[in-house]
């Protein structure tokens, strides 16, 4: 045998080895991938509830929580707690985080934390649907006017002086309804995401026509069908 057969023997061995390299490396990111698909789907103890303004999220949020036994998380409560910080009222942050996004940045970043390493909770936010694809994902659903009413009516003093807020519910319908398209213009431009999709949800409630009570006895109904169903 030559050495010219040498080295092509020695060339083909070397061509086989880089072969078979590339099919494992293939092999273990499709094996990642599909790892990875299955962890974010696998179906988590997890409900986010999100919703218009004033349609009961926090108050159906915390009933369900103490009723499961589960801790509660609201988004909403560290985004007014660092508007606070920097001394404005709830209004102007959500204007001003279309132009600066650090505070929608902070709050969604402790929600892809908490999705990663916690389970066994109720969340109000209008993003934890987005970054908990594992989760029960409720929407509740409010006529704004109503939504108006109720706030108003619910709202001590302090905060009504605190942010500025009209006591004219036709008036203040309006104001709800600049700060949710202030909103969804941020989530558009952040994640491109609609909140307001209702496609997004694997149960949607008009609370208008329910109470807190029966609000709770849906979602607890559809959350334990859900939690049997294959992911």
């Amino acid at each position: 045998m030559s050495y010219a057969d040498d080295q092509c023997r020695l060339l083909s061995f070397n061509i086989v080895r880089v072969v078979l390299a590339c099919l494992m490396i293939i092999l273990y990111k499709v094996f990642m991938e599909q790892h990875i698909v299955s962890e974010e789907t696998q179906k988590k103890h997890i409900i986010t509830i999100a919703g218009r303004p004033g349609s009961g999220k926090s108050t159906t949020a915390k009933v369900l929580a103490a009723r499961l036994g589960l801790r509660h998380f609201s988004s909403g409560s560290l985004f007014r707690q660092i508007a606070k910080e920097q001394g404005i009222d709830l209004m102007q942050a959500n204007l001003s985080a279309e132009q600066n996004s650090a505070v929608d940045h902070a709050v969604d970043g402790r929600l892809r934390e908490i999705n990663e390493l916690e389970d066994n909770l109720v969340i109000d936010s209008r993003t934890a649907w987005h970054w908990m694809p594992a989760s029960f994902k409720v929407f509740l659903d409010l006529d704004m006017k109503i939504a108006a009413e109720r706030i108003l009516a619910d709202m001590d003093a302090e905060r009504r002086a605190s942010e500025n807020i009209t006591a004219d519910p036709v008036a203040y319908a309006g104001v709800l309804q600049e700060r949710l398209d202030s909103e969804n213009r941020r989530y558009k431009a952040l994640y491109g995401i609609d909140p307001y999709n209702l496609a997004n949800y694997d149960l949607v409630i008009d609370t208008a026509t329910n109470n807190v009570e029966k609000v709770v006895e849906e979602i607890l109904e559809k959350f334990t069908i859900w939690l049997q169903q294959k992911s």
